[in-house]
């Protein structure tokens, strides 16, 4: 699966902050302040799994129908109107 540069650089910013809140518990960082970082790389994340999942729905799609989609939405009606 080809990725998205973008998609690369939100995970390398999710591992930044990863280090973030290592350095957070090496210098005894409130439990709250911890908290609000990982809850920001959760959301990180979860984005990222979307961005990726539809990025290989749409890949896949073109690469079994031999076509171009310029969207997701594009991606979505070839599915529910069914692939000709």
């Amino acid at each position: 699966m080809k990725c998205d540069i973008s998609l690369r650089n939100r995970i390398k910013r999710a591992q930044g902050q990863m280090q973030g809140v290592l350095s957070m518990m090496d210098v005894d960082a409130s439990c709250m302040d911890i908290l609000t970082q990982l809850k920001a790389i959760r959301s990180s994340i979860d984005t990222a799994i979307g961005i990726l999942t539809t990025s290989n729905l749409i890949q896949t799609i073109q690469e079994q129908n031999d076509i171009e989609l310029d969207s997701l939405e594009d991606a979505i009606n070839l599915v529910v109107k069914g692939i000709k």
